[in-house]
């Protein structure tokens, strides 16, 4: 059996092919692959076709977008919403353990969600300029990367094409319910390490960190945390990339340290005391953005740095995270 960790690549981008998708079925099993793009092309369908049994998902929405922009315009607030789309914050979050090596005091985690890159080349852009001149020692992506959960994701490559050069190695990204199987080759030539159910480790003066990322637990379900968790000694400080907040109690009971996600857009429109409306994950309020604990898990849930549906934000900036690893007393 294959070990289900990467040590660091350090090759330039430029210099990767993507590679075949038969390359990445051998790498993480072939019932994994075939669950994954057997799923993204019967949703495919439902999604197009618009069966009552799947009216509640939110790509059968889409068709509303209009009603939502012109509500917003109504109250005088469309302008100001799509504005704040692109006003993106950068957070700071200490990530407070006895278990962080001596060596990884100070380390700087950058952490990108729901980048949605192909919802508006302005997004793209605010995205790439915020994160450029930022220092940090190594960049996570926790998922949904195009704007709908079907069709092409030409543009979303592009935009990544864009956008890699201002990240500093190494990046490390997992799937969430808007990404295809399809896209990890493209992603993987430009040097990003996407992290199916697997793990990888970070190694600075003898010392390791370990990272594990699951894949989409949200729609696709077909994460697995004992495989993702193989190889991670207990006494090692251990990070999840979930792409939602849903598999919190497993990953606590699982062992994990750090659990670092996205998904929830911390509800994109807000009340004006910050209460979103919905968060689309079936978890306590509490853990729909920024910083939570659950029993000995430190988390924190991103509410991303793109938009969905519809291109606008109230009461809810789009952000970029800079979590700092500190040695907490033993």
């Amino acid at each position: 059996m294959k070990p289900n960790h990467f040590e660091p690549n350090e090759r330039a981008p430029d210099q990767f092919e993507p590679a075949p998708l038969e390359t990445l079925t051998a790498r993480i099993g072939r019932a994994h692959a075939r669950q994954r793009l057997g799923l993204e092309s019967e949703h495919e369908v439902l999604v197009l076709n618009r069966p009552g049994a799947h009216f509640f998902y939110p790509e059968n929405w889409y068709s509303l977008h209009s009603v939502i922009r012109n509500c917003l315009r109504i109250v005088g607030l469309y302008g100001r919403a799509q504005r704040n789309a692109c006003d993106i914050r950068v957070r700071h979050n200490p990530l407070s353990l006895a278990k962080v090596p001596a060596a990884f005091a100070g380390f700087r985690i950058l952490h990108l969600s729901d980048l949605h890159l192909d919802m508006s080349p302005r997004n793209a852009s605010a995205v790439t300029e915020r994160v450029r001149d930022l220092d940090y020692d190594l960049c996570v992506l926790t998922g949904d990367y195009r704007a709908k959960t079907f069709g092409p994701c030409d543009q979303v490559v592009s935009a990544f094409q864009a956008l890699r050069p201002s990240l500093k190695d190494p990046v490390y990204a997992i799937l969430g319910n808007h990404d295809t199987l399809r896209l990890v080759p493209e992603l993987e030539a430009l040097d990003i390490r996407v992290l199916l159910n697997e793990s990888a480790w970070i190694e600075r003066a003898g010392e390791r960190i370990h990272l594990a990322g699951i894949d989409d637990a949200h729609y696709y379900q077909v994460h697995n945390l004992a495989k993702a968790a193989a190889g991670i000694p207990d006494e090692g400080l251990s990070i999840l990339l979930s792409h939602t907040p849903e598999v919190y109690r497993h990953a606590a009971h699982a062992g994990f340290d750090i659990f670092l996600c996205g998904h929830t857009h911390g509800g994109q429109i807000c009340l004006p005391s910050g209460i979103a409306l919905t968060w689309d994950a079936r978890c306590p309020r509490r853990l729909s953005a920024g910083p939570w604990r659950y029993r000995d898990m430190i988390g924190y849930t991103s509410v991303g740095a793109g938009t969905s549906v519809v291109n606008a934000r109230l009461n809810c900036p789009p952000e970029v995270t800079l979590h700092e690893l500190r040695r907490a007393p033993g």
